[in-house]
C-alpha cells in the first residue's frame, strides 16, 4: 500500500515521465474488477467496483463502510468486519487504484501520436503498427535464419507436387503464381517483417518453422522487450555517419527518441499497458439529482466499458475460446482502453452516450477548459486586473500604459500603508474609508509607488517564457491596457480585442522579483536562438516606418 500523499506536499519541482506496471501498482491500494459503481437501493458503494470504499476510503469522515467504527479516535483502524479504514473522507481524492489486464493494451499516445514512439524505437512504420495493434497484420518478434532453407524447401517440394497433380490448366497457373508469391514471402521476411493476412495465411505453416509472426499489442510488446537501447544507439549513430539526406534525418530522430529513453531509464515494454490506474472516486463523482436519478461522470462510463470487456476476455482465455473470438475481443479491450485514454485518437472515434460525446483523459486535461488552462493556470489571484489592449505607441519598450482605477487596486495594499504612515487615517477601516474617496492625496500617493515598482504581464495560453514579462507602469486614463506595439510578438497578442493579465509582487523576499525577470527591452531575440536570428521586439507589418538621408 503506497505511503500517505501528505509527504508529497512539499515539493520543488514536478516531472512526467513514463510509469511502469510495478509503479502503477504501488500507487493503487487494490484492483477493480467489477464495473459496479453504487447499489442504488442503499445508495452504498459495490465492493470491488469503481467506487469501492475498501479500496478508495470511506465516504463519511472516519466511518467504515459497516458503521462498526465511528468518530476520530479509531483514525488508522481498518475494520474488521467490512475491510475500510477509519480516516478522512478525503483521501478519497487521492487514493487510486487499478485493472489488471487480460491482455496487453497499447499505450494509443505512443503508437497514434505525432511523432509515434513506437514506430521510432521499432523502426517500423506508424500504419503498419496501427495494423498490428488492432488485428490486421502480423508482425514477426523471432527469426531463425538457420531454419528458413528447410522451410523454404518444404514449400516449393509441396507447391510442386500439387502443381503436378492438378490436371486444370487455370489452377495450374494460379499455383505457380502461389508458389512465386510464397518464396518471396519467405525469402524477404526478418525481425519485425509486417505481413498482411492474406500473405500470412499462404505460408503460415511454413513461415512457424523459423519465425514466429504475431498481432496485437502483445506482438508489439514483445518486439519492444527485444530492443537493447544501448547497441540500438551505437547503430543509429554509424548509421548517421554513412546516411545522407531523408535517411540521416530519419537516423538522427530515432538516435534522439533512443538516447532520450537512455537517459530517463524508460524500458520500451512500458510504452505498452499491463495495468490500468483508475483514478480516485472524486474525480470522476456521481451526484443524485432530483427524482431520485444520478448524474456521473463521463470517465465512469469509458471505465465500465473497460471493466467489461476486459472480464469477458478472462472468461473466453479460461474456456479456450476460438481464437478469431478471442481476437475480436482483445481488439475490443484496445479500442475501450483509447476512448478512455483519448478519443480523439481512437480507431472507432469518439464514444457517445446518447447524442452527447463522452469525454476522455485527454479532452478533461487538454485545451481552454482543460485541468491546466482553466483550473491551474486561469486561476483568479487578489490585486490583479484584466482588460483590453490597446496601442500606446508613446510608451518605451518597457512600459505599459496601466489604468488609474486598475493600478490603485493593484497597489492597494502599499497605499493603505502609506495612507496610514502618514497620518491621512487612523486605523484601517479609517484608511479604506478614505481610499474609496479617491482624493488628489490618493492619486499622488500612487503616482509615487508606480515609480520604479515593475508590474508583470502575461497573456494566456503561457507557452513560454515571452508569455510572461516585467513592464514599468505609466499612468493613463481609461480602462484599456497601453502597450507599444512592437512588444506584442512575443505574447502573440493582436489589437483586435485581446485581452492581457497584470499583476504585481509583493514579499521582498521573492525569489524572481520583477527587477531580475526579463524586461521587454532585454528581448530583441528569441531566447531559444543563440544566434539571434529570430526578433522578437519587431514592428507590426500594418506599421509604417520613414527614414530620410541628408545631402549636400
Amino acid at each position: 500500500m503506497p505511503s500517505s500523499f501528505e509527504s508529497f506536499k512539499q515539493f520543488d519541482a514536478l516531472k512526467i515521465e513514463v510509469a511502469s506496471p510495478e509503479v502503477m501498482k504501488d500507487w493503487s491500494y487494490g484492483e477493480v474488477t467489477k464495473p459496479e459503481t453504487i447499489n442504488y437501493r442503499t445508495f452504498k458503494s459495490e465492493k470491488d467496483g469503481l467506487f469501492d470504499e475498501r479500496i478508495f476510503g470511506p465516504t463519511k469522515d472516519y466511518e467504515c463502510y459497516c458503521g462498526k467504527y465511528k468518530k476520530a479516535r479509531f483514525k488508522g483502524i481498518i475494520c474488521d468486519k467490512c475491510g475500510v479504514e477509519v480516516t478522512s473522507k478525503r483521501v478519497r481524492r487521492e487514493r487510486m487504484g487499478h485493472i489488471t489486464l487480460a491482455s496487453p493494451v497499447a499505450h494509443v499516445w505512443y503508437f497514434r501520436g505525432i511523432p509515434s514512439i513506437i514506430s521510432v524505437v521499432l523502426g517500423v512504420s506508424p500504419r503498419d503498427i496501427e495494423g498490428v495493434v488492432y488485428f490486421s497484420r502480423y508482425l514477426v518478434t523471432d527469426f531463425d535464419k538457420d531454419k528458413r532453407k528447410t522451410a523454404l524447401e518444404n514449400f516449393e517440394k509441396d507447391l510442386n507436387k500439387r502443381i503436378g497433380e492438378e490436371a486444370d490448366a487455370g489452377k495450374k497457373t494460379a499455383l505457380k503464381d502461389e508458389k512465386r508469391e510464397g518464396l518471396d514471402i519467405l525469402k524477404n521476411v526478418k525481425l519485425l517483417s509486417i505481413l498482411s493476412e492474406r500473405q500470412y495465411e499462404l505460408t503460415a505453416s511454413y513461415l512457424r518453422e523459423f519465425a514466429e509472426p504475431m498481432m496485437g499489442a502483445e506482438a508489439v510488446r514483445r518486439a519492444l522487450a527485444q530492443v537493447d537501447l544501448g547497441k540500438l544507439s551505437e547503430t543509429l549513430r554509424e548509421r548517421l555517419e554513412k546516411a545522407k539526406g531523408e535517411r540521416r534525418l530519419w537516423a538522427r530522430r530515432r538516435l534522439r527518441f533512443i538516447e532520450s529513453l537512455q537517459k530517463a531509464s524508460i524500458d520500451p515494454t512500458w510504452l505498452v499497458l499491463t495495468v490500468l490506474p483508475v483514478t480516485p472516486p472524486d474525480l470522476r463523482p456521481m451526484v443524485q439529482l432530483e427524482g431520485g436519478r444520478f448524474a456521473t461522470s463521463d470517465l465512469n462510463d469509458l471505465y465500465r466499458t473497460v471493466i467489461n470487456r476486459n472480464n469477458r476476455l478472462k472468461q473466453l482465455l479460461e474456456l479456450g475460446a476460438p481464437e478469431i473470438i478471442v481476437r475480436n475481443e482483445k481488439r475490443m479491450l484496445q479500442e475501450s482502453v483509447d476512448a478512455l485514454i483519448d478519443s480523439s485518437k481512437a480507431r472507432r472515434g469518439k464514444v457517445q452516450r446518447g447524442k452527447r460525446v463522452l469525454r476522455s483523459f485527454a479532452d478533461l486535461l487538454s485545451g481552454k477548459q482543460g485541468r491546466f488552462r482553466q483550473n491551474l493556470l486561469g486561476k483568479r489571484v487578489d490585486y490583479s486586473g484584466r482588460s483590453v489592449i490597446v496601442v500606446g505607441p508613446k510608451l518605451k519598450l518597457d512600459q505599459v500604459g496601466l489604468p488609474r482605477e486598475m493600478a490603485l487596486e493593484l497597489f492597494k495594499p502599499h497605499v493603505l500603508r502609506e495612507i496610514l504612515m502618514r497620518g491621512m487615517a487612523s486605523n484601517l477601516r479609517s484608511a479604506k474609508n478614505y481610499l474609496d474617496g479617491r482624493s488628489d492625496d490618493v492619486w499622488d500617493i500612487l503616482e509615487e509607488l508606480v515609480q520604479g515598482h515593475p508590474v508583470l504581464l502575461n497573456r494566456a495560453p503561457s507557452l513560454h517564457r515571452l508569455s510572461v514579462l516585467a513592464f514599468y507602469p505609466v499612468l493613463v486614463e481609461g480602462s484599456a491596457i497601453q502597450l507599444h506595439p512592437s512588444v506584442c510578438s512575443g505574447f502573440n497578442a493582436d489589437f483586435d480585442g485581446d485581452t492581457i493579465l497584470t499583476g504585481t509582487q509583493w514579499r521582498c523576499t521573492c525569489p524572481f522579483p520583477s527587477r531580475r525577470l526579463r524586461k521587454s527591452r532585454d528581448l530583441s531575440f528569441q531566447p531559444k536562438t543563440s544566434c539571434g536570428r529570430q526578433p522578437v521586439t519587431r514592428l507590426p507589418s500594418p506599421t509604417k516606418a520613414r527614414s530620410w538621408v541628408p545631402t549636400t
